[in-house]
């Protein structure tokens, strides 16, 4: 009887994670107009957030199941193009569909891709530490490059490549802790044994 309880207030705590990655996608979106320099390089101050993003899907995903995580990211990728709108609507601005649909496909394209990676990689391998640190920095390559095609007209700035390698790194040195913290989480059927 205490197992059965225990998985039940497991699988009922997961909103509070699907919440958290919805503000968090938000705040990414607010933060985006936010810049610094660095090396005559303009980069947005949502840079920091986007490792976080792609842990708490996985943690949904090792903590609870495939089934959430998808349903994780199709509430926060819904959200996400639903605060666009209001923000432009609220602001007088014409929503700019390039940009959203290129952050809406690069997000939703990249956390799928991701997750597939991690849950093959959570399945069969022993020790992924070094796996699961790649699989975040591949996944958001792919998302800076799905963002990038669908919204072409930012190659033509002089300063994207740098401004892309150097969010590439900034990121790569944040997701070592993230993978790091990523190794230490038990499965969600480990956790009763």
């Amino acid at each position: 009887m205490p197992r059965k309880k225990k998985k039940e207030e497991l699988n009922n705590d997961c909103w509070i994670y699907i919440l958290l990655l919805t503000t968090l996608v938000i705040l990414l979106e607010s933060l985006k107009s936010y810049m610094f320099m660095i090396s005559k390089v303009s980069l947005s101050y949502s840079l920091f957030l986007l490792p976080l993003v792609y842990f708490i899907v996985n943690y949904i995903a090792k903590k609870y199941d495939y089934k959430k995580a998808i349903a994780a990211i199709a509430i926060s990728g819904v959200m996400f193009v639903c605060f666009s709108g209001i923000m432009s609507f609220a602001l007088g601005e014409r929503l700019i569909l390039t940009s959203v649909s290129g952050e809406f496909c690069g997000y939703v394209v990249s956390q799928f891709v991701s997750l597939t990676i991690y849950l093959f990689l959570l399945n069969n391998t022993k020790s992924p530490g070094i796996l699961i640190y790649l699989n975040y920095m591949f996944a958001l390559i792919i998302y800076y490059m799905f963002y990038t095609l669908i919204y072409l007209n930012m190659i033509i700035l002089d300063t994207f490549w740098t401004g892309y390698f150097i969010t590439i790194a900034i990121q790569a040195v944040l997701c070592i802790p993230i993978a790091i913290v990523d190794k230490k989480i038990k499965r969600g059927q480990e956790i009763g044994e």
